[in-house]
């Protein structure tokens, strides 16, 4: 039999109420975990009703309704510039002039062609009245006569020609100086002074004062959205405060070769704000195919390689991961085509943290509703 010692006993006993304390206390320590459940504060938003139609944005510059693209009506070395781009012009300012010399022979040329034929007529007429006047007398034949009325009326004939050879050779004098047809403005110099061009080349392109538009390219999805009549509004990136209403005007019946684009012209209003060259934006409303319903970019994450939102259940306020299909991305979020409805309650903010069944905690009704269709409103921020 051992016996202990009463020192032994104390020691015995004080480890075995030391390692209770220490069973009481980790006890205590695993209660106070299942009990501090984390509870996430989240950013939700509220799916109001699908959107009927979209907004369609193209942008363009602004441009006179007609451009004269002139150019020389004869061929020649161009001697002289007058305009610079952005200078008014009116009808009859000279815009440009090529070397006339050779024109100007021409005209010399043609003159005396005119005096030559002048005295051919001259003498063929004499000849007519002397034949005339022997065959009244019977000392000349008839046919001599005839020949004579022949030589004058051909004689005739050739200074005609040479009337209307004159004054083309004057004409062409005349088409030596590049002359502006209506009011406007010059927008573009394609030559300069020391080149030669061509009869119809065109030099000078004038903006001619009065309606402006607005050109955009439309790709062919879009393109059935635009006919002509169309009501749109045209924006201005120089001034936020201007905007216009606008009218298509014309829409092309053939895609460009290159952009595979659609041309489509826009009619402005009167208004001394809008200048040539500036940008705008054209807006239209479009019918959609398929209602889609907006979220914000933030609200979308991925899960599985699959496109997904948390939806909130708000009686268990827990988060569940649901498969959505997004039909395009806009300016405002992202257009979801198949997996929401009317009244779902998704995390718009913080997907990162989000888990299966996590407890959230959502904002009241009031704030998260959304009241405007086709649109997401956003309540309480994320902590």
């Amino acid at each position: 039999m051992v016996s202990l010692t009463t020192t032994t006993i104390r020691s015995v006993t004080g480890a075995a109420f030391l390692a209770a304390i220490a069973l009481a206390l980790s006890g205590c320590n695993e209660k106070k975990e299942e009990v501090a459940e984390v509870i996430r504060p989240v950013k939700v938003v509220e799916i109001a009703k699908a959107d009927t139609t979209r907004k369609l944005d193209y942008s363009g510059s602004v441009r006179a309704r007609t451009d004269m693209n002139l150019g020389f009506r004869v061929n020649g070395k161009i001697v002289e510039r007058k305009v610079d781009i952005g200078e008014k012009v009116k009808p009859g300012d000279v815009l440009a002039r090529i070397d006339s010399t050779d024109y100007v022979l021409a005209v010399r040329r043609s003159q005396a062609d005119l005096d030559a034929a002048e005295k051919q007529v001259q003498t063929t007429e004499l000849a007519r009245n002397r034949a005339q006047q022997l065959f009244d007398k019977n000392v000349a034949p008839k046919s001599q006569l005839e020949q004579a009325e022949l030589s004058y009326d051909q004689a005739v004939s050739t200074r005609d020609s040479a009337v209307s050879a004159l004054a083309e050779a004057k004409n062409q004098v005349a088409y030596t100086d590049l002359t502006s047809d209506m009011n406007g403005i010059v927008t573009t110099i394609n030559a300069d002074v020391g080149q030669v061009v061509g009869s119809g080349t065109p030099v000078i392109t004038v903006a001619v004062d009065g309606e402006k538009e607005v050109q955009i390219a439309v790709p062919e999805m879009d393109i059935a959205q635009f006919k002509v009549g169309k009501d749109v509004k045209a924006r201005f990136w120089s001034d936020d405060a201007l905007v216009l209403d606008g009218k298509v005007r014309e829409v092309s019946g053939s895609a460009d070769a290159q952009s595979r684009t659609f041309a489509v012209r826009v009619s402005l209003p009167n208004d001394q704000r809008v200048l040539l060259g500036m940008t705008a934006t054209i807006e239209a409303q479009a019918d959609n195919t398929q209602p889609y319903v907006a979220i914000p970019l933030s609200a979308l994450t991925e899960k599985d390689g699959q496109q997904i939102v948390w939806l909130v259940d708000r009686s268990a306020g827990t988060v569940h991961a649901r498969s959505v299909k997004v039909a395009d991305f806009a300016d405002d979020g992202v257009r979801v085509a198949d997996g929401l409805k009317a009244g779902d309650v998704v995390v718009a903010a913080g997907t990162q943290f989000m888990t299966e069944n996590m407890k959230v905690k959502v904002p009241n009704a009031q704030q998260a509703s959304a009241e405007t269709t086709g649109s997401a409103a956003a309540a309480d921020i994320v902590r």
